[in-house]
């Protein structure tokens, strides 16, 4: 039986606090200037047994509480490494729990020790080209062989997928049906028919590989399949409050760190004479921001509760992943005006959470789309919808 929560969580917290000043903050300015990080990080990240923190233990985990890992991503985030919490919140806060809640022993026997020891990394595809957040416009199309699947299409904006092993595609099976006709898959990226393009070069989180995914005539055997087909949607919408949960954590990581620089910066920095701390303007913002990050943490462990218990739904997700992104990008902006010019500069670590956050708003579910969910939950589906 796993250990409490409450005696995991700081050996936990010290691990990740020590693998991230050891591991990655000597290295991260040169991942960020090749736009990647070495596989080496991830085998390093399994064998801190940060990588399969609430799997069970025989796959290849530590059985802690799945909160533990909402832990990481901030504390990533609080460091500065938003492109590596990013991938970290791909590879263990998507697509190993949709492993663990959906698919077959088989598969997640085949995949799950492998991508906790960092062997395999994961990645999902459900965007592409001309569709965006309407996945019920996909093209991507996924029809029987004698042998299982063929798979045609593309992806896009996909996280990890420059380096993924595996990747969870999101395919039409049957064009009709709207929703009831999207499927998942396991697409095993070593299979013919198979490949990438070059990586897509973004203003922010440059170490993390953002790559277009193409499926030409790729073959799938029949346990490919992930769950049941036509249950795609539903799945999607199953596993969203995580993904967003993730995000959350990585919005409240990324303002206390960049809080924390501003307190430094501010209390060091003198302009006419007296530190720039010491000027009404600068500590009435500071009280806002820390009021802010105060209010979205209180609702963000709402949500981790609700979601323990298994009561967590599709509109606090959404609330929380609006509010907390949105928030992210807010303070942060703010936390780099009292920077002046520097903050514009790359010498200041300010500048890199400040162009970190902006996908925030935008993957996940753009800010847009988590006001029509709200919405919806208000008033139903509009006309116009």
């Amino acid at each position: 039986m796993s250990a409490p929560q409450d005696d995991l969580t700081p050996l936990f917290h010290d691990t990740i606090r020590r693998f991230l000043e050891q591991e990655v903050a000597p290295h991260y300015e040169a991942w960020e200037a090749a736009g990647e990080m070495p596989r080496s990080l991830w085998t390093k990240l399994g064998e801190a047994g940060l990588l399969g923190i609430d799997l069970p233990d025989e796959l290849g985990g530590s059985g802690a509480d799945f909160a533990i890992v909402q832990l990481a991503l901030e504390e990533i985030s609080r460091q500065g490494f938003g492109g590596l919490a990013s991938a970290y919140n791909i590879h263990t806060n998507i697509v190993m729990p949709y492993l663990l809640h959906i698919a077959t022993p088989a598969q997640r026997e085949r995949w799950l020790p492998a991508m906790a020891s960092g062997e395999a990394i994961g990645a999902i595809a459900m965007t592409e080209p001309g569709a965006g957040s309407d996945l019920a416009a996909m093209k991507t199309r996924a029809s029987r062989t004698e042998s299982g699947w063929r798979l045609d299409g593309s992806k896009l904006f996909i996280t990890n997928g420059q380096i993924a092993d595996l990747v969870i595609v999101c395919a039409k099976t049957d064009p009709a049906a709207g929703a009831r006709g999207v499927s998942l898959f396991l697409v095993d990226t070593t299979l013919a028919g198979f490949s990438r393009g070059q990586p897509i070069k973004k203003i922010g989180q440059h170490a993390s590989d953002t790559a277009e995914l193409f499926f030409d005539d790729l073959r799938l055997p029949e346990d490919a399949l992930l769950g049941e087909e036509g249950a795609g949607f539903a799945y999607l919408m199953q596993e969203l409050p995580r993904e967003r949960l993730g995000v959350a954590a990585q919005a409240l990581g990324a303002m206390e760190g960049a809080l924390a620089l501003t307190l430094d910066y501010v209390r060091e920095r003198r302009a006419f004479g007296r530190a720039v701390g010491d000027f009404q303007n600068t500590r009435f913002t500071l009280a806002e921001v820390r009021a802010q990050i105060d209010v979205g943490r209180a609702y963000f462990e709402r949500c981790v509760a609700k979601y323990r218990q298994g009561e967590m739904n599709g509109t606090d997700a959404a609330i929380l992943k609006l509010q907390l992104s949105e928030m992210q990008c807010r303070t942060i902006d703010a936390c780099l005006q009292l920077f002046g010019g520097y903050g514009y500069t790359r010498e200041y670590p300010i500048s890199r959470f400040y162009l970190d956050a902006r996908v925030q708003t935008l993957y996940a579910g753009t800010s847009e789309i988590m006001k029509e969910v709200i919405a919806r939950s208000l008033l139903g589906k509009s006309d116009a919808a």
